[in-house]
């Protein structure tokens, strides 16, 4: 059937609308935005944990075919949410390490956007299998399995504050008193969660500004005992492995920290295991704390951070390659026994958190 020229011309200009209306919609798509060559540059900071998560070059991919790059910089969840010299820099998102420090934002004249958990990781306490099977025979832990292992943290600090040997907690070829290692709870999210876990657990109760009356010099003396600490639980845990069950006995952690350095590299892990007198460990504190990692948007233009961050696919990628938990607290499927033997699905045994007044008086006490 012929075509006549009238019924051609607006055949061209019916293809070329639709053509432009693709376009239109493609580069406002937050899906396809990434395809047509622009991209929305974020600055913010970030938890030193989740580094190689977002520099993961998957996790990259993915949020450029949403249109999203980030200058994401490192800095202590506590010193971000609250330290004139980084606010300053006028960030477009926050994304520190614990949900407390949402509120610490406001308090420190942040205008929040929106807020949303993103990822999830309990505190655990890393270790050897020496010192671990040592905590076993002298009833402060108990085995979970072949390599991980449930800790009462509650008797341990009471241990710690009896000035109690290694040799009292079955660990005879170490040195001295027992102690924990932590970051700094002034500047880094596992010191200070770490801080209010113990202030619970030394007071029986969820810690409030008056109970820190009694507990609250207890927990100093566990801090004071410490030494030096780190502003980063990335350095903390680097500390961990170099130094060995000698100079890093006990150390507190984020979960996926051991399961991100296990993936990253599996024949460099199973060489660690092959050569080393002592293996790393993870002990899971009866109970624990959750640290739930909230992107704080503070510009309107990284509000489809949170929506690109919460995809499926950058989701999987956090759990698969780098051991996050998704924003409730659940682990995902893995065949690799490297990381299924080492981690526990479900953890249950969870306290929360003191409230941020109370968090901000404890780490006031705990402030060099």
């Amino acid at each position: 059937m012929a075509i006549n020229r009238r019924a051609f011309g607006l055949g061209l200009l019916g293809l070329s609308v639709a053509g432009t209306g693709a376009i239109v919609y493609g580069r406002n798509s937050p899906l396809l935005r990434g395809y047509f060559g622009e991209a929305t540059k974020l600055f913010g900071f970030i938890g030193g944990e989740k580094e190689g998560f977002l520099a993961d070059p998957d996790v990259v991919s993915a949020l450029r075919r949403q249109g999203l790059e980030l200058d994401a910089r490192r800095a202590g969840s506590v010193e971000m949410s609250r330290e004139r010299a980084i606010l300053d820099q006028n960030p477009q998102f926050l994304w520190p390490s614990s949900n407390g420090f949402v509120d610490l934002a406001r308090q420190n004249g942040v205008r929040i956007q929106r807020d949303q958990v993103i990822l999830n990781s309990p505190i655990v306490v890393y270790s050897w299998d020496v010192i671990a099977k040592g905590l076993v025979s002298s009833g402060l832990a108990q085995p979970d399995g072949d390599v991980r292992f449930r800790l009462d943290l509650a008797k341990l600090l009471t241990a710690i504050l009896a000035n109690k040997s290694w040799a009292d907690l079955g660990v005879p070829g170490l040195f001295g008193q027992a102690r924990l290692l932590s970051t700094d709870p002034n500047r880094s999210n596992s010191g200070f969660m770490f801080a209010g876990l113990a202030a619970n657990l030394l007071g029986g109760e969820v810690a409030t500004e008056q109970s820190l009356a009694r507990t609250g010099g207890q927990v100093r003396a566990i801090f004071d005992r410490m030494g030096y600490k780190p502003s980063s639980s990335g350095k903390m845990f680097e500390d961990y492995l170099a130094g060995g069950p000698g100079a890093q006995p006990l150390v507190i952690g984020y979960e996926n920290q051991l399961i991100e350095w296990v993936l990253a590299d599996e024949e460099r892990w199973k060489r660690l295991e092959a050569a080393a007198p002592a293996k790393p460990v993870i002990l899971y504190p009866q109970p624990t704390v959750f640290s739930a990692h909230p992107l704080i948007v503070i510009s309107e233009a990284a509000a489809p951070l949170v929506d690109a961050l919460m995809s499926p696919d950058i989701q999987q990628i956090a759990w698969t390659k780098h051991g996050f938990r998704g924003p409730l607290g659940l682990s995902g499927e893995t065949e690799n026994q490297l990381v299924s033997s080492r981690i526990m699905p479900r953890v249950d045994a969870v306290l929360p958190m003191p409230d941020i007044r109370t968090m901000l008086a404890l780490i006031g006490q705990l402030a060099v």
